[in-house]
């Protein structure tokens, strides 16, 4: 007689706690997540939890709005990895972070976001303070939870980190009703997590990835076009290996840079609508430009002939005209999220995997292989573009006359100050080392311009949902995260103001972020295309005072007082430089108001949807 065991299931470890309220379990959950900060607003239908942080080791950082807590936690995510939390009460308390959440979604930020909620027999009756949250945001969302079991948990928050930080990262939102916050049952911490048909763990077959390294060896021109999920993904090093085993020049979204040093010979800096003419000719190839979009595109020298695309979405601001981005090479796409994948432009290669892995893999075939294939006349046809046209900017005679300037320089033409210089002297005076925030706008795209990045995680700003308001509180969700390191918020006055009032959780946290605003008393990207598409008709891009023009309007030097922060406005350039230097110098919140003229455009410009022939590079 044959016996036969029957297999028991191991039963997964978990941890029993003492009896305590919801809000306490939510706590400690959070503190075995290894949360040391959370940003967080209190009302009604949070205040349980706000009771439990106050025992708690966990530094509760309370922001003046609901936004700027979600924009620093974010900022915090973006600068660590891990993920950032945030916390508002029910109703506009939830409904002020859904932008947050929303631009998390979109630039892959792991974030948990808990919401208070009303009881659990008052939702749905339009209760005081009631939204339904989890509906409003399902669709910007890796995952959601509305908790209507105390004893479920413990397992919603494990689940909720391990979903934010793994695979492609993103928010989670739990919802929380008060009734669940002020029960009462004694916990089961769970230590390990499973979710089903959630699989975060996705790698490429070597049979994949041979066919890589055979179309580099076939290849004359081959380009790197990498993004933000070579960051997300802990993957620079070794894209950095592969880079330099191979040859292949690399370039970048605005969202991937610093994933590969820009200071390096072999990078091309950014692409796209704003990126460095050179790098979209690399693409592209160079064309005789265009005037009229009917015209047929004449090609003056070829781009890339394979297009090794990884960790990026192919980005509309990317690809311009989506059919003709990168037309005459071979596309190998790597991703780890499959739905990106044949999404905005089909692959030749498709690749779902972890780009860490494949890249490792990659690097480890090539030395098994020793390819042998050069690029140098690639190489020198890249030099001569770099030369051609590199990042720059003139002090035009339309900048000299703009009355906006006559105004402020009494005649002192010499002394004007153009955002790309206060940006080139900000990298300067940092020895390009500072973690840099943005705003959404101009400045945003100069300094991904004239700020190289050495650094992963060093470039924080907005990419695919380009919120407004999102410099300043980034910054001091990531000044939080490292309060050793520089951490300068380039901004404008329109983005600033948008968030002005965290000036005071600057103050009273002690948060010493910096903010270099450049003040050109417009909405400038929108002034922009007024001028290059309405004939320069202004629908409400002007952010002055029409009947004092003379007067910068509103005084951040009187605003920043008001709020106890030191601030100093610059208008002429011969005080620019010592004015930076104090303060990146000092040791406490500082804002730099430097006034810089309304006519400048950002170029290079490739206008929305039309093609590198359409790129205006210089004045």
């Amino acid at each position: 007689m044959i016996k036969t065991t029957k297999k028991v299931p191991a039963r997964k470890k978990t941890t029993i706690g003492p009896a305590m309220a919801g809000s306490e379990i939510l706590v400690a959950c959070l503190e075995r997540e290894g949360v040391d900060t959370i940003f967080a607003y209190p009302g009604g239908a949070s205040m349980e939890i706000h009771q439990a942080l106050t025992r708690s080791k966990i530094r509760t950082v309370l922001p003046r709005h609901e936004q700027g807590g979600v924009f620093a936690a974010e900022g915090y995510a973006r600068v660590t990895g891990k993920a950032g939390v945030c916390m508002a009460t029910s109703g506009p308390g939830a409904t002020n972070l859904v932008t947050g959440i929303a631009d998390a979604w979109m630039d892959s930020v792991p974030l948990v976001a808990i919401t208070g909620q009303v009881n659990q027999n008052m939702i749905g009756k339009s209760a005081f303070q009631e939204t339904d949250i989890y509906g409003m945001t399902l669709p910007v969302v890796k995952h959601s939870y509305l908790v209507t079991d105390i004893n479920d948990l413990p397992r919603i928050v494990k689940e909720a980190f391990h979903i934010a930080q793994s695979g492609r990262p993103g928010p989670v939102l739990i919802d929380l009703p008060k009734n669940v916050q002020q029960a009462r049952t004694q916990p089961v911490f769970p230590k390990e997590v499973t979710s089903r048909g959630y699989n975060a763990d996705r790698r490429a077959t070597d049979l994949e990835l041979n066919e890589i390294i055979g179309l580099i060896e076939k290849s004359e021109r081959p380009v790197l076009y990498v993004g933000g999920g070579i960051i997300t993904g802990n993957a620079s090093a070794e894209l950095r290996q592969f880079v330099e085993a191979t040859g292949i020049p690399v370039t970048s979204t605005i969202m991937g840079c610093g994933a590969f040093p820009e200071t390096h010979p072999l990078s091309l800096r950014w692409l796209g609508m704003h990126g460095a003419a050179f790098a979209n000719w690399a693409v592209n190839g160079e064309y005789q430009q265009r005037t009229n979009v009917n015209e047929p595109m004449k090609q003056i020298a070829p781009g890339a002939d394979l297009l090794l695309a990884f960790g990026v979405r192919f980005d509309d601001r990317v690809t311009g005209k989506v059919d003709k981005f990168c037309e005459g090479g071979t596309i190998v796409h790597i991703d780890i999220d499959s739905s990106e994948i044949n999404k905005n432009k089909p692959a030749n290669l498709p690749i779902v995997s972890d780009i860490k892995f494949a890249l490792g893999r990659l690097i480890a075939m090539i030395k098994e292989r020793s390819i042998q294939k050069k690029f140098d006349a690639w190489h020198r046809q890249i030099d001569a573009w770099k030369a051609k046209a590199p990042f720059g900017y003139n002090v035009t005679d339309e900048v000299l006359s703009s009355q906006h300037m006559r105004d402020h320089l009494k005649g002192k033409q010499s002394e004007i100050i153009l955002s790309q210089m206060a940006i080139e002297t900000l990298y300067e005076l940092s020895g390009g080392e500072a973690i840099i925030t943005t705003g959404v706008g101009q400045h945003q795209m100069w300094a991904g311009q004239f700020y190289k990045f050495k650094y992963p995680r060093q470039l924080v700003t907005s990419g695919g949902l380009g919120a407004m308001g999102f410099g300043y509180p980034a910054a001091l969700g990531a000044k939080v995260a490292f309060p050793d390191r520089q951490v300068v918020d380039i901004d404008g006055d329109g983005s600033f103001l948008m968030n002005v009032q965290e000036l005071a959780t600057a103050h009273i946290e002690k948060i010493a972020a910096k903010v270099m605003i450049l003040n050109n008393q417009h909405l400038g990207m929108v002034m922009q295309w007024e001028d290059r598409f309405y004939k320069g008709n202004r629908g409400n891009t002007y952010l002055g005072d029409p009947d004092n023009r003379k007067q910068i309007y509103p005084d951040y030097v009187a605003v920043c007082n008001s709020f106890n922060v030191k601030c100093e406005r610059v208008i002429f350039r011969k005080d620019l430089r010592a004015a930076i230097q104090r303060m990146l110098d000092a040791d406490e919140p500082y804002v730099l108001d430097i006034v810089v003229p309304y006519t400048e455009h950002v170029l290079p410009f490739i206008p929305a949807g039309r093609t590198v022939a359409d790129m205006i590079w210089k004045d």
